[in-house]
């Protein structure tokens, strides 16, 4: 599901401050290639994973390098499935989507800061 009117999409920010915001909140940056990165909140709930899940592009520099700019493309969130993976069809439960909102919200703020 791809998560609309997040106020995110097309934020730029350099990777040391965005893996820092991101920490703050909660977020990991699990997965990462040169030119792009994504990070990953867990949310758990009535025995269900959901995974918010921030991607992310570059539009100056190298991954790795603490100066490369980010740029913020897509928020979406998908529940984990047996053995691996994120299934993305699925309806998420409004807490999931509350919290979820909620942390999306704060990393704006701290983003914008």
């Amino acid at each position: 599901m791809i998560v609309e009117n997040t106020g995110l999409d097309g934020l730029r920010s350099d990777l040391a401050y965005l893996d820092e915001a991101a920490e703050k909140v909660g977020f990991i940056r699990w997965q990462w290639e040169y030119y792009r990165a994504t990070y990953d909140y867990k949310i758990e709930y009535n025995n269900s994973d959901y995974y918010l899940r921030i991607n992310t592009r570059v539009v100056e520099g190298k991954l790795e390098r603490p100066d490369t700019v980010l740029a913020i493309e897509a928020v979406y969130m998908g529940r984990a499935t047996f053995p691996h993976g994120l299934e993305y069809e699925s309806e998420i439960p409004a807490m999931v989507m509350k919290t979820a909102n909620h942390k999306l919200t704060e990393l704006k703020e701290l983003l914008e800061a």
